[in-house]
């Protein structure tokens, strides 16, 4: 996929996880966007790790992997952030 895809698939997971976890974040926008882009590549090394599928195009299955890492990736966000 090119750099234009994994930003959209990243701005699309990063926002499912947003909705999947709402709450006051800081950062907004952007740090959705790289959590959702991180969580894409989170998504997808584990995925290729436990035997789920990788993140290989843009599809129903890359895109729950990536939701799935964005989702890890807010809650590990929070955790950091709460604790300090």
């Amino acid at each position: 996929m090119g750099i234009f895809s994994w930003i959209l698939m990243g701005l699309l997971a990063g926002a499912v996880a947003k909705w999947l976890m709402p709450g006051k974040d800081p950062g907004g926008c952007f740090i959705t966007i790289i959590l959702g882009i991180a969580g894409g590549v989170v998504g997808g090394y584990l995925g290729t790790i436990l035997g789920f599928g990788k993140v290989n195009g843009f599809n129903l299955a890359s895109f729950g992997l990536a939701t799935t890492g964005a989702v890890l990736l807010l809650f590990i966000y929070r955790l950091i952030k709460n604790n300090r």
